[in-house]
């Protein structure tokens, strides 16, 4: 069962369903438009309001797994349902709160509660802690990502890619990140940074949720730890404007009816990834990182943006990786107990390597 039927549910449905191997279901609480995408897809469909916890239910039972795409303030409550029937339980989610609530209830869970399956949280926490590993002792891991429009032509140079609500709650809410080794809240939009991959000009600054439960997993391991958000040079000053200077953070409807009015929406985006260690190993102070680039491409006869083929991909990976016993079977598993190497070579994966040229991402190591 795939809960949330936008942007990101419809793609992971028809993704899954392409497969021999899952009955796929979309449940959304918009029956217009749970119809239009069975006639389309042939995919069957479920109308129920996720916010009704007896329908919820009688919506998952006996269902091996359901996937929440669903906004961030909704998905707890499927976890709830889901960890109460025994079934396999995966979200999007960037919500700090959210994730909290999930892991307090895997203790006693029977199936697996695995949240932030996307590609930030998801993916590169998978990639960080792969990096991590091959050291013999860690000093920073920083973590970059951002969905960016390929021809920005707007003064914020920023298009809408996902869910406005999602991109508006990492924007506010403070972001966890280790601080000589200690876990400490740094405000959003600060620490600004700008750099250059592939001759393009970026900038970076600090964002809520991308690092899902890395700062807990390396604890007492890293001296720093820290995500930001990449953007196009300029976007990090505006938005401090709109959030800070006329009060919108404190008026978070307004702000989404402004961005959704007028900030056009686009299929023609680029995912940058770029994740960076640094430490020690054989004695010698070593950095290694990891850069990727995903586009916006064909995909079974559907055109998708980056951003749909990496979320959906994303969390499509660790349910075939559970139901194929490459992942516990039970209680809270995080993704950084995901192998990068099984990640990439699942079928799903696939879909992070570079596909506009079809080589390999880069990753090298260098004496820092």
């Amino acid at each position: 069962m795939i809960l949330g039927g936008g942007k990101i549910g419809s793609v992971i449905a028809r993704l899954l369903s392409a497969t021999p191997d899952y009955q796929v279901t979309l449940g959304d609480a918009n029956a217009l438009a749970l119809q239009k995408f069975e006639r389309a897809s042939g995919i069957p469909t479920r109308h129920l309001d996720c916010t009704d916890v007896a329908d919820l239910r009688r919506c998952l039972r006996s269902h091996f797994a359901v996937i929440s795409a669903l906004p961030y303030h909704l998905t707890a409550s499927v976890g709830h349902v889901a960890a109460e029937l025994g079934v396999h339980y995966f979200d999007l989610t960037e919500d700090v709160a959210s994730t909290r609530s999930i892991k307090a209830l895997a203790e006693t869970a029977s199936s697996v509660l695995m949240p932030q399956c996307g590609l930030a949280p998801g993916f590169i926490s998978i990639v960080a802690h792969d990096l991590a590993k091959g050291f013999d002792s860690l000093d920073a891991v920083e973590l970059r990502v951002g969905a960016l429009p390929q021809f920005p032509s707007n003064a914020l140079k920023y298009n809408l890619t996902w869910s406005t609500e999602g991109l508006i709650n990492e924007y506010c809410r403070p972001c966890e990140a280790l601080v000589n080794g200690e876990l400490t809240e740094v405000p959003p939009l600060e620490q600004l940074e700008h750099f250059s991959l592939d001759g393009v000009e970026y900038e970076a600054f600090n964002t809520s949720g991308g690092l899902g439960t890395l700062c807990e997993t390396l604890a007492g391991k890293v001296n720093s730890l820290n995500y930001r958000s990449i953007r196009y040079p300029g976007h990090r000053d505006l938005m401090k404007v709109l959030l800070e200077d006329l009060k919108l953070a404190d008026r978070q409807h307004l702000l989404k009816e402004l961005f959704e009015h007028a900030l056009p929406a686009t299929q023609q985006d680029v995912i940058v990834v770029f994740a960076t260690v640094k430490g020690w190993k054989l004695g010698r102070y070593l950095q290694e990182s990891y850069a990727n680039k995903i586009y916006a491409r064909e995909y079974a006869g559907q055109w998708l943006s980056g951003i749909q083929l990496t979320t959906a991909s994303g969390v499509c990976a660790v349910v075939d990786m559970v139901a194929n016993g490459q992942l516990p079977d039970k209680g809270f598993v995080r993704q950084e107990q995901v192998s990068l190497q099984d990640f990439l070579d699942n079928r799903f994966g696939r879909n992070f390597m570079n596909t506009r040229s079809g080589s390999t991402p880069d990753q090298h190591s260098e004496v820092a």
